[in-house]
């Protein structure tokens, strides 16, 4: 199996729906999970700063990842967005096959 999850994290739910709506539709993800929003504390331009984020994980496949991660942030609105693969060691075997299936 190839499954990958791919995290990423939007200014609000509304950003998330549509871009995770268009990962679906094009194929590039099989299932997004939009998450509760979450508080991030993070460095910017010199000073500490705070916010209130919408994390989402894609369901991929490692030969769509570098797609899923290009148009991801193409659609999305932060300047450097936190987009990072994360590897699946173990998955039940029909879950993987539904997302090898889902994105052909």
């Amino acid at each position: 199996m190839s499954v990958i999850t791919v995290f990423a994290v939007f200014a609000d739910p509304a950003d998330a729906q549509r871009i995770g709506m268009t990962m679906v539709e094009e194929k590039l993800a099989a299932c997004v999970n939009i998450l509760a929003p979450c508080r991030s504390i993070y460095r910017w331009e010199g000073a500490i700063e705070t916010a209130t984020e919408t994390p989402a994980l894609f369901k991929t496949t490692l030969d769509k990842a570098d797609a899923l991660i290009a148009r991801i942030e193409e659609m999305h609105g932060y300047d450097k967005p936190a987009i990072v693969a994360w590897p699946i060691e173990r998955l039940a075997a029909a879950y993987g096959d539904w997302v090898e299936d889902s994105l052909r």
